[in-house]
């Protein structure tokens, strides 16, 4: 079998380490500006979540499959790719995403920490704390995060409403499909947002939606703080529409310093730290390895990107 010569802006000891040995690959690290060498080609592309500085210049170079170890692409310079397979590691990260997503459910309705004690209260044995069972779980996108999330929500007997890109039926036995976002978000006592960020889905929960709302309704966002309008979110929370906001996301990402989400009561944010499990890294490379193979063997790939749609 031929040598299959990867393009990457990561060492190949790094990729290693985290993939295994790549038996009949060469990897050939290239740096992420500048015009690299003459002689420096290569079939397949391998660099980051938010491309480079010379990503056209690379993929010039006899590259006809470029691969990015990230789950989504709201930050890849599309307009790069041309004609080439552009590939992402998506539904990697959905097992750690989707068990966080139920831990800020769970810390809802069990009040939790605010209810954990330091001293003696008045009163022992009595408490107003809420369940998941029988509770209305909204989910705006229901791809690989959102279907993990649907999952472990069933098992807690909550009723499960997605909202799907393109018709078609359930995923997943038990998810109803909402007919569109309206209805689920009327429907909803907990609403997750896990949709691609796209042009389409900016601000995609703004002031309609949530005026659509129930009153005292849970949010959660794992996806690109893009689909939240902030400056709506804000008057929602005042107003006591929305009872709390768990963002492991936000726009812009680093928030700056000072920024209301920080100190908002009502608000619990966490900094894009969802995905973090064991193994979480060796999972991103998962799929560009199978996919190593499948490109060999001349099979479709996993976590194709449709650079006309942006997901």
């Amino acid at each position: 079998m031929n040598s299959l010569r990867v393009l990457s802006h990561l060492p190949r000891a790094s990729i290693e380490a985290l993939a295994g040995p790549l038996p009949d690959v060469e990897i050939l690290h290239v740096p992420t500006q500048g015009e690299p060498p003459p002689e420096v080609r290569g079939e397949v592309l391998l660099t980051f979540a938010w491309g480079s500085p010379n990503l056209a210049l690379l993929a010039g170079r006899g590259v006809r499959w470029i691969h990015t170890i990230g789950t989504g692409v709201d930050r890849f310079p599309l307009g790069a790719v041309g004609d080439r397979i552009l590939t992402c590691s998506r539904g990697a990260s959905a097992i750690p995403i989707a068990e966080w997503t139920l831990a800020m459910l769970l810390a809802f309705e069990k009040r939790l920490p605010e209810s954990w004690i330091a001293r003696p209260p008045e009163r022992w044995n009595q408490a107003e704390l809420g369940g998941l069972h029988g509770r209305t779980l909204g989910l705006v996108g229901l791809g690989g995060i959102g279907a993990a999330v649907a999952t472990r929500a069933l098992a807690f007997d909550m009723r499960v409403v997605g909202l799907r890109r393109s018709p078609g039926p359930s995923p997943l036995p038990g998810v109803e499909i909402a007919s569109d976002l309206g209805q689920l978000l009327a429907a909803s006592d907990h609403v997750a947002i896990a949709a691609s960020a796209t042009p389409e889905t900016h601000h995609l929960i703004g002031r309609e939606a949530f005026a659509a709302m129930k009153s005292g309704v849970h949010l959660v966002n794992v996806s690109r703080g893009s689909l939240v309008d902030q400056d709506a979110l804000r008057e929602a929370l005042d107003a006591g529409r929305v009872e709390r906001a768990s963002l492991d996301v936000c726009d812009p990402e680093p928030l700056p310093e000072g920024h209301w989400l920080y100190t908002h009561p009502r608000v619990r944010l966490s900094p894009h730290i969802s995905w973090s499990a064991p193994g979480a890294l060796e999972r991103l490379f998962a799929t560009f390895v199978e996919n190593l193979r499948r490109w060999r063997e001349g099979l479709p790939l996993e976590g194709r990107v449709d650079v006309e749609r942006g997901y």
